[in-house]
């Protein structure tokens, strides 16, 4: 398997591991997606992600605004260049520089 293919493989199992735990599999709520990103994200966005940062993320993950976030939503390329930018604003606005 190509470095590419194992990247996404892994994408996919993280999304996984995390949707599903509070209703359907195939999408991530607002608190399944807090975890995947306090866990995942953790060093860039602290322990503690602030919830007004977490909700709008959401809301701009939430392309159809039907509450939850599937992984299209996520994979589509302009919302991953999206939330690359907003974390790395949530890391420098929080003074951590890479």
């Amino acid at each position: 398997m190509s470095k590419c293919q194992q990247a996404v493989a892994l994408l996919i199992g993280a999304f996984h591991e995390y949707s599903g735990k509070e209703g359907d599999k195939l999408t991530l709520s607002k608190g399944e997606l807090k975890e995947l990103l306090s866990k995942e994200f953790g060093d860039l966005l602290g322990k503690s992600p602030d919830q007004a940062k977490l909700d709008k993320m959401f809301k701009d993950l939430d392309n159809n605004q039907d509450g939850k976030v599937d992984f299209q939503e996520i994979g589509d390329p302009e919302v991953k260049t999206c939330m690359v930018q907003k974390l790395r604003d949530v890391r420098l606005s929080d003074g951590k520089r890479s």
